[in-house]
């Protein structure tokens, strides 16, 4: 039998409140083309909009309601939803048991099963951590009943590897990391992670900082929540500071920018906007500038402190390359100004931060981490496959 040479994974994202699941053909050695068949990913934000935050088990009934409409779409994108289900490993009992604590989502599965072959899928990766626990096992549930329905082999993949390796995706084209671009810094920074890592070859991590309280992205959030616009806050935040004024001379901290180590810390910056906001609150009502003003100085105040101890990492540990991910990685200005930092201290040093579309939790992330994980070998059995919610990058 002629071995194959490419490998196609189909991967499920569920780590918090978008549904994604992508379907790539890629070659099992490190040349040859790489596509990218589809990409789907459902929403919730209009669920959660109006509670200002993520509400896990709200998030979780929406994965149960989305994922076998995510499927159909991302199979039929790729081209591999075929009608007329020939027999498959489809014991009845066995599926109700995987799916013993998502009831709805074991029907539309059945349907879904009974409808359609199956198709040309050798893989399936999942997200197994870290997350939130109730989304992360709606996903890695719906993971173990494919592959054994289909009897192809599961790949878990840790969601901070899968913000890191989406780097290396341009367009269609992956551009894997050679030895001359060791060590390289990586910036996860989200609504729930901000992180740093040193990565000294692929598969080799240290861990140099991570905040103490909140996440870059949770203070975006909370801070939105305060000034009454709404959520996701980094968004929003990023278009009411444009073309900001000067009028309220607001001045907010930039906690933990001027120590020696690489965490952080943000709580205390959501703090001070709460007192000036009070403080402010009768004239706020009578002009709209101060909540742009307020905007442009939160997310600089962000920006300052995510760019000065990445830039200190960098010279420090004398790296070769740069990668930033995570949803904050989408704020235009995070992304030019670390680039420009970069640039005028470590001019040599290669910078790559994905589109902003890539940046939020998608499916493509997690296949791409997946496809680095079956090239090494490491596929699983789907009843070893755990939810690791703290999991840690190793």
């Amino acid at each position: 039998m002629k071995q194959k040479k490419d490998i196609t994974i189909l991967s499920i994202e569920t780590s918090c409140d978008d549904t994604g699941i992508a379907i790539i053909k890629a070659p099992l050695k490190p040349r040859g083309n790489f596509n990218v068949l589809s990409n789907i990913i459902s929403s919730q934000i209009d669920v959660h909009a109006e509670y200002g935050g993520v509400y896990p088990m709200m998030a979780k009934r929406e994965h149960q309601r989305n994922l076998v409409f995510v499927l159909e779409k991302a199979l039929k994108q790729a081209k591999l939803l075929e009608r007329e289900a020939k027999k498959i490993n489809n014991d009845e009992e066995t599926l109700r048991e995987i799916l013993s604590r998502e009831d709805n989502l074991y029907k539309t599965l059945s349907s879904f099963f009974s409808k359609y072959k199956k198709p040309d899928i050798d893989a399936i990766a999942i997200t197994n951590g870290p997350g939130l626990e109730p989304c992360l096992w709606v996903g890695v549930n719906f993971a173990k009943a494919l592959s054994y329905s289909w009897n192809i082999p599961v790949i878990s993949v840790n969601h901070i590897k899968a913000h890191i390796f989406i780097n290396m995706l341009d367009d269609q084209k992956l551009t894997e990391l050679k030895t001359k671009d060791f060590p390289a810094l990586c910036l996860i920074v989200s609504g729930g992670h901000t992180q740093l890592f040193l990565m000294k070859g692929l598969g080799k991590y240290q861990v140099l900082g991570e905040t103490r309280d909140d996440a870059a992205g949770e203070c975006f959030d909370k801070t939105a929540r305060i000034l009454g616009l709404g959520y996701p806050g980094g968004p929003i935040i990023s278009k009411e500071a444009e073309g900001a004024k000067n009028k309220f001379k607001i001045q907010l901290p930039r906690p933990m920018i001027n120590t020696k180590d690489y965490d952080f810390s943000f709580s205390g910056l959501k703090t001070a906007v709460l007192y000036d906001y009070l403080k402010e609150k009768p004239r706020v009502k009578k002009d709209k500038e101060y909540v742009k003003e307020m905007a442009a100085q939160i997310q600089q105040s962000v920006i300052d402190v995510l760019v000065k101890k990445t830039a200190n990492a960098a010279q420090n540990f004398k790296v070769k390359t740069l990668m930033v991910g995570g949803g904050v990685a989408a704020n235009k200005e995070l992304r030019r100004q670390i680039r420009e930092k970069i640039n005028k201290v470590m001019p040599k040093v290669k910078i790559l931060i994905p589109p902003p579309k890539n940046c939020t939790d998608n499916g493509l992330m997690t296949a791409i981490a997946g496809y680095f994980r079956a090239r090494q070998g490491k596929k699983e059995k789907w009843r070893d496959i755990e939810v690791k919610a703290n999991l840690k990058l190793q």
